[in-house]
């Protein structure tokens, strides 16, 4: 194996404020590679939609612009699989890292892919039935033909291992981290506002949690909710439960914000809620945790690994429950500040560094394999 890599990173999946949680994920875990190079030389491919500031200004980071439109996913994938395959050999890639679920199947040297959940398997439901074909053959070929699977909690490693077959000793958890700026917040929290960080999409869960925060505010009108993130293709169906409950101007809907406006509400925020049913992470709970907002969320993994005793859980069909756990924040606290506590010393174990180290290690096993 040689002593520093020429490592590929296969960034055309891309869309600026439009995949949601992957995007953090890869911006976070680039700076940290520019932080701890390693000696290895990091060539990333990007798309026509990605902005200039993917890619850290730093002299081991060089990028290629294909020019390929994401938002055309038929042509991305294409792109892909034939051309992105030359522009690898071109650059003499030893290894391509693949963060956004599939892979360049005939490429000259070693794949890695991150996988970060298989809500394609579990919840076909979800999608469009062309999407959904597509996101099974490819994810299938992106779990068979790497050699090595990155993924971010150990529940989804262990369904990998177990939809694919591919060996546990070949996936590697490499949790979110949580950027430093939520362990310095200064947490407030007087407002009495609840905070929702979540794409807008059927298996956030977030029509019940709009129910719920209906009849928690008749009990209790100075609370707003926001709902902060991409409005995904549940977005209508979200507003409608809200014109529906009379909510329109307690609820505010943010859409994709920066990362600062994000910590700004967090620091508003009086308690957090992530209602999601099926997670392959859920980075605003380990955000929730660092900034120390007390949290309600799921009671399903892996939040509930993830948040090991520092929130309040639920059973994220019953709305009744999430109703209740609202009102038990929102009248003490005692509970709050004990819950928040906890979680803020929690959540120092996600770092951005651990998740590029986990990652580095896949990437040299898969050029030594």
């Amino acid at each position: 194996m040689p002593q520093s890599l020429r490592i590929g990173v296969n960034a055309l999946y891309l869309i600026p404020g439009g995949v949601g949680g992957t995007e953090v994920y890869l911006r976070n875990l680039l700076a940290a590679f520019a932080r701890n190079p390693r000696g290895n030389h990091y060539t990333v491919f990007i798309n026509h939609e990605t902005g200039p500031d993917l890619v850290p200004n730093h002299p081991a980071f060089q990028t290629v612009q294909t020019g390929v439109m994401a938002a055309n996913r038929p042509r991305r994938i294409i792109y892909e699989q034939t051309r992105l395959v030359l522009d690898a050999r071109t650059a003499k890639i030893d290894v391509m890292l693949n963060p956004g679920f599939t892979a360049p199947h005939f490429a000259h040297c070693p794949n890695v892919a991150i996988i970060h959940d298989l809500q394609h398997h579990h919840h076909p439901e979800f999608f469009k039935p062309n999407d959904l074909l597509a996101w099974r053959f490819l994810v299938w070929a992106a779990a068979k033909g790497s050699k090595q699977i990155v993924t971010v909690s150990e529940a989804s490693r262990e369904d990998i291992n177990k939809v694919y077959g591919v060996p546990l000793s070949s996936i590697h958890t490499a949790e979110p981290g949580v950027e430093k700026e939520f362990f310095t917040l200064k947490h407030i929290g007087h407002e009495p506002l609840i905070l929702c960080v979540s794409t807008l999409h059927p298996h956030k869960n977030i029509e019940r949690l709009v129910d719920a925060f209906a009849a928690f505010r008749a009990r209790r009108p100075e609370y707003r909710l926001v709902l902060a993130g991409m409005r995904g293709f549940h977005g209508d169906a979200v507003e409608r439960r809200i014109r529906h409950h009379g909510l329109e101007s307690s609820i505010t809907l943010t859409g994709w914000i920066a990362r600062p406006e994000i910590v700004d509400l967090y620091s508003r925020a009086q308690f957090a809620v992530f209602p999601s049913t099926f997670e392959g992470f859920g980075m605003p709970v380990a955000e929730a945790m660092a900034a120390g907002v007390p949290l309600i969320t799921s009671d399903i993994r892996p939040i509930k690994d993830i948040a090991a005793g520092t929130a309040l859980l639920f059973p994220p069909q019953d709305t009744a429950a999430l109703t209740a756990a609202m009102e038990q924040f929102a009248k003490s606290p005692t509970i709050r500040a004990a819950h928040a506590a906890k979680a803020r010393t929690r959540a120092a174990l996600y770092t951005w560094d651990r998740a590029a180290g986990i990652i580095l290690k896949a990437l040299e096993l898969a050029v030594r394999d």
